[in-house]
């Protein structure tokens, strides 16, 4: 043992004076308490970190392939492509939109319902994992296949209705008028009258090459024609008369331009049948054969397609297994969605599992089916909202997507992983424990100042000592080292008994959970994540904080000088 350790264990233990070993103490114990302190902290933190990662992986995919658009109907193709990627070891598409889940007289809103193909999911999620009731075998009903996409879009619907129009024109349907008639076919059908015709209008068939009347002309004869019609048959010609007849006479002369009726006008009475007091019945049941009840018996429900949802909606709901429940996309009335017009499209499922993930917010607000079966709901065929990839580490996801992205070379492609897909969640751990770990880390700095006070009382207690030394010859350097040796020893002892502390600690809180409200926390534990790489880390810290701690009392006693400290002992 050399002269400079052996030096700074006797100070250490130095039995002269009392204060100096109960200093020495107190020391060792402010470092032991601050490593501890710290260790626990970042293993806590580090723990809900860990879970959260665990919880998002467990229900979504390290890497996602989304498009720029809603119609993605190439994701076969693209799923071969990313076969070759290096690191990526499962491929499966998937959709997902918000829906509202109904059971008898309750409802949950904002659900998120994602299809997923029950033969590749679990090359990427760890959903068969984290189901506690049920399973995944009444996922894709027997037969299932893509849905067909009725329309291409609102444009081709305005063009073939504008086409409609141009083809078959639509003429007012008169008294006495043929429905079919239209032009000049409606102005020389036969009706009920006197077998004159109107003047100017003519009974020879029409071969295609006369003249077309003109509209005000015909509009006119058929008026006439219709008002000898309603005088037969009716004396109150004011009431029963249409709106399209024309008097002769003084009494044509009157009528107002503003007044007149126009080409495509409605024709009929306004009043109701029944008249205004009328009412609806007071209940509209459709016969079961015209609208029957898939949920209507247990033989009916064992042919819906599955549906798995999670334990805290199962609760919210108050469903059971094989229950039967209603999805509906949160639509009123008829929007403009993805290029076609829409309406809220309601499909009853059957409950065929529910998974636990821990993770309240998924647990409340997820639920899976067979991709076949959310295709319907948006109302484009064979088309998917993107490809999840698993790959075979987490860590390099992002160098991964990165790599996707350069393969692709295609602005309509992005992608996204993991930990970007919950950017925020992240972010918010790695600040709290960045700044948990910097408080309390400020322990250990106030443990370092009580060691820089004790390694100043053993200075000024032990300066004739020290003269006496470097008058028989002692270096700076030995004298230096002796100080350092006892700041180290100090950091030393207090970081182990710390360390101690701190797993003892961890494995408490491991042993005894202590129970956290999933509402608030997401989770309904605390979570602890021991690693030694945080706890060598730890130590490092503290020691060099107490080594550098102890500089300003070793150099003091170092530069001090045998005769000035013999003339202050006199």
């Amino acid at each position: 043992m050399g002269f400079p350790l052996e030096l700074a264990l006797r100070y250490m233990r130095s039995k002269k004076r009392a204060f100096v070993s109960v200093g020495t103490m107190f020391a060792v114990l402010g470092v032991a308490l601050g490593v501890g302190a710290l260790a626990t902290v970042i293993s806590v933190t580090g723990g809900f970190r860990a879970q959260f990662r665990e919880k998002v992986l467990g229900v979504n995919a390290h890497v996602l392939i989304l498009k720029y658009s809603s119609d993605f109907r190439e994701y076969r193709k693209l799923m071969e492509q990313m076969k070759s990627v290096p690191g990526v070891i499962g491929i499966a598409p998937f959709v997902i939109s918000p829906m509202m889940i109904t059971h008898g007289d309750r409802t949950a809103t904002g659900v998120l319902l994602k299809g997923i193909d029950p033969s590749r999911v679990k090359d990427v999620l760890d959903l068969p994992r984290h189901i506690v009731q049920g399973n995944m075998e009444g996922l894709r009903l027997l037969g299932a296949k893509p849905p067909e996409r009725r329309r291409q879009g609102l444009l081709d619907d305005f063009d073939s209705s504008r086409d409609s129009d141009v083809l078959e024109p639509l003429e007012p349907s008169l008294p006495g008028i043929s429905p079919a008639a239209s032009g000049t076919a409606a102005a020389t059908a036969p009706a009920k009258h006197d077998g004159k015709l109107p003047d100017g209008a003519s009974n020879a068939p029409d071969d295609g090459d006369a003249a077309p009347l003109d509209h005000k002309s015909v509009l006119k004869d058929i008026g006439k024609i219709v008002h000898d019609e309603a005088l037969r048959d009716s004396d109150d010609v004011h009431s029963h008369s249409s709106p399209y007849i024309a008097r002769d006479g003084a009494a044509a002369k009157d009528l107002d331009d503003e007044s007149a009726p126009k080409p495509g006008d409605p024709v009929g009475s306004i009043v109701p049948q029944g008249g205004y007091k009328s009412a609806l019945p007071d209940d509209d049941v459709l016969p079961a054969d015209i609208d029957p009840d898939p949920c209507r018996d247990a033989e009916s429900i064992k042919r819906l397609p599955g549906i798995i949802i999670g334990v805290t909606l199962e609760k919210n709901l108050n469903v059971q297994l094989n229950d039967c429940i209603q999805v509906t996309s949160p639509t009123i009335g008829f929007t403009y969605t993805r290029g076609a017009m829409r309406a809220p499209v309601a499909k009853q499922f059957r409950v065929s599992g529910v998974f636990d993930a821990g993770f309240d917010q998924y647990d409340s607000k997820l639920v899976y089916t067979d991709l076949y079966q959310a295709q319907p709901f948006y109302d484009t065929g064979d088309s998917v909202t993107g490809i999840e990839m698993k790959v075979n580490d987490i860590e390099k996801a992002r160098d991964i997507a990165r790599d996707i992205d350069t393969r692709l070379q295609n602005g309509i492609y992005h992608t996204m992983d993991w930990e970007e897909l919950n950017h925020g969640l992240f972010t918010a751990l790695r600040i709290q424990q960045l700044l948990m770990s910097l408080v309390l880390a400020l322990i250990i700095v106030v443990a370092a100042f009580t060691v820089i006070a004790t390694l100043i009382m053993v200075v000024l207690d032990k300066k004739k000592e020290i003269a006496v030394l470097k008058a028989m010859g002692a270096s700076n350097s030995a004298l230096l080292r002796a100080f350092l040796y006892q700041g180290a020893i100090i950091g030393v002892i207090g970081t182990v008994i710390g360390l101690g502390l701190g797993l003892g600690m961890c494995k408490g809180l491991l042993v005894h959970a202590l129970p956290l409200d999933p509402k608030v926390y997401f989770i309904s534990h605390l979570p602890v994540q021991v690693r030694l790489s945080d706890f060598v880390e730890v130590g490092i810290f503290a020691i060099l904080v107490c080594l550098a701690a102890t500089v300003w009392p070793a150099l003091h006693a170092a530069r001090l000088r045998p005769a000035e400290a013999f003339r202050e002992q006199q």
